[in-house]
């Protein structure tokens, strides 16, 4: 009774146990090992493999290397680089993006491949129009459209059109737009920087540089200044030197434009 518990035992674990494939005929013998291997190592022969790490330069077709235009030879079977996996992985994605670019660049020249400037390319043929004079300056036209009696008529019916501006004075400013710093400019002949007029006060300097920043422009400043009685007077301080130009303010460009 204990001999049948068991076997019964045993041949249920063997039904549950997984069934193991069939993995086909093996090497009965050395020598069937042997003669298989060789078969297939003649098969290979003639393409030798890159070793371990390796990336080949060869471009993505004969002859048509995108980083060079199209214009760089296959590399030879075989030939590789070393490289680290790091490596790999960037020349796989540069290799990758200027794949897409040259894609790109062909797709949208009406898919004819794009030519490089090289110092090796021949020059582009100069695409021009002109076909000499206008018709108007060639006098054999000019002579099969009219005679020179009707040019003659045709110039004296162009100069009939002209008209004589005659020069007028400038209206006369009105009392109410302000100091003219022009006439001003015109009035003095000192430069800038020479004193004329006293200053007295604190911290001239800061009260100037403070006060002339409040103002968009020099010639803003100097119309200012000279609203508010300079140059005698400077209560701002715009004017710290004396010279009777403020804020940086220079009558010269004036000066010369008046002499020509």
């Amino acid at each position: 009774m204990r001999i049948l518990i068991v076997g019964t035992a045993l041949l249920g674990v063997a039904a549950c146990s997984p069934q193991v494939p069939d993995s086909g005929p093996g090497f009965d013998r050395p020598a069937q090992y042997e003669s298989r291997k060789t078969a297939r190592d003649s098969r290979v022969a003639g393409q030798p493999l890159a070793a371990p790490g390796t990336i080949a330069t060869e471009p993505l077709a004969p002859g048509d290397d995108a980083r060079s235009g199209g214009r760089t030879a296959a590399a030879p079977a075989g030939d590789a680089t070393v490289t680290d996996r790091s490596a790999q992985g960037d020349d796989g994605a540069r290799l990758a993006a200027e794949t897409r670019a040259a894609l790109a660049e062909t797709q949208a020249n009406s898919g004819e491949p794009v030519v490089h400037a090289a110092p090796g390319n021949p020059p582009p043929e100069a695409v021009t129009t002109a076909s000499g004079i206008s018709r108007e300056n060639d006098f054999e036209a000019v002579d099969a459209e009219r005679s020179i009696e009707e040019d003659a008529e045709r110039i004296a019916r162009i100069r009939e059109q002209y008209e004589v501006v005659e020069p007028t004075a400038l209206p006369a400013r009105r009392g109410d737009t302000g100091p003219n710093i022009v006439a001003y400019a015109l009035s003095t002949s000192h430069p800038v920087g020479t004193q004329v007029y006293k200053r007295r006060g604190f911290n001239l300097e800061a009260r100037n540089q403070r006060n002339c920043a409040k103002y968009p422009s020099p010639d803003k400043a100097q119309a200012a200044f000279l609203d508010m009685g300079g140059p005698e007077r400077d209560r701002k301080a715009l004017d710290p030197d004396g010279d009777g130009y403020a804020c940086s303010w220079d009558p010269e460009p004036f000066r010369q434009a008046l002499g020509g």
